[in-house]
């Protein structure tokens, strides 16, 4: 009975949205150009406010869909919550901040406040505005220990997929080159990540004999984990 809400400053909830995916063995990351102030002309996730009868996840869906026509059929995951006081000049907003790295992600159509959006290589999505540099660096550290210990990365693979493919998802996601031998043991030796596949190898290319074929495995959680070579992500 005692508690007045008037006594207590107002402040806004937003979500920020670091959507990856692997196009041609590149990691991309879905921006927008901000049609309005603040930093209006700059680069920034997507994202916006809640209102006030929906969830963070409802509100980090619909701002997805509204800036950049991408919707459905993928999960967010939260990466955490960033309350800076000074991280927006209009007011006090604190972001909700999620990710998700999603396989065949459609072309990106801006919407919206958003006067244009776009995939661009991680490598070179920077500088962005607000503080969203740093919250595309958690993302994309919180995507890398996704495949550490999921089998996420077959998603992104072909139906049926040589090791060597399922390697290059791995290092583009990662930033960093594995060892193919290291990296076979380290598949073949997890339970249920991938099965041989049915049919004969597939010359890739090299001067070696042809590569094995292999589809997803029955696995949704990767026991031993596939561990970055510099140790776990997260």
């Amino acid at each position: 009975m005692t508690y007045d809400k008037r006594r207590y400053e107002p402040f806004a909830v937003a979500v920020d949205l670091a959507v990856f995916t692997v196009r041609e063995g590149v990691l991309e990351v879905v921006l927008v150009e901000r049609g309005e102030e603040p930093h209006r002309g700059r680069l920034a996730l997507p994202g916006g406010f809640l209102r006030p009868r929906e969830s963070a996840a409802e509100a980090a869906r619909r701002e997805l869909a509204e800036e950049t026509g991408v919707a459905g059929g993928f999960r967010l995951e939260e990466v955490g919550a960033y309350s800076e006081p000074d991280r927006d000049p209009r007011m006090r907003v604190v972001s909700l901040a999620h990710t998700a790295l999603v396989p065949r992600l459609p072309e990106p159509r801006a919407g919206t406040d958003a006067a244009r959006a776009l995939r661009l290589p991680y490598a070179e999505a920077g500088p962005l505005a607000f503080d969203h540099d740093r919250i595309l660096a958690d993302a994309h550290r919180h995507v890398g220990a996704l495949l550490e210990t999921t089998p996420a990365a077959t998603a992104f693979c072909p139906p049926a997929f040589t090791l060597g493919e399922l390697r290059r998802v791995y290092e583009a996601v990662w930033g960093t080159v594995l060892d193919p031998a290291n990296f076979r043991r380290k598949v073949l030796g997890t339970p249920g990540f991938t099965v041989p596949a049915p049919g004969p190898a597939r010359l890739t290319g090299g001067r070696g004999k042809p590569a094995a074929l292999y589809h997803a495995g029955p696995a949704t959680r990767l026991h031993p984990p596939l561990t970055h070579p510099e140790g776990p992500r997260s």
